[in-house]
């Protein structure tokens, strides 16, 4: 799977109505309003580098209210919790 991060600057008054729309495209698994630079950040995940171009351009970046985009790809995915769960074995 390829993750994208996509940094969306959005017109302020549309703010909730811009993640709203984005969190509801197919390949978007999560958005965040966050403090910054920029006002959501949307992590895309897609089977392959060619389906971004279907996801970010075509559907994030024409959203009513998006003024801006920036993507970044993932090379490498590093979480705790992924770690904690495979070495789990049930035990208290």
């Amino acid at each position: 799977m390829i993750t994208a991060i996509v940094m969306i600057d959005a017109e302020v008054d549309h703010i909730p109505e811009v993640a709203d729309a984005v969190a509801s495209i197919k390949s978007v698994k999560r958005v965040y309003s966050v403090t910054g630079d920029v006002d959501l950040i949307a992590i895309v995940a897609v089977p392959q580098h060619e389906d971004l171009a279907t996801v970010i351009p075509d559907q994030i970046a024409k959203v009513p209210g998006v003024k801006e985009l920036q993507t970044y790809l993932a090379f490498q995915e590093f979480s705790r919790a992924d770690l904690e769960a495979a070495f789990d074995i049930g035990l208290d």
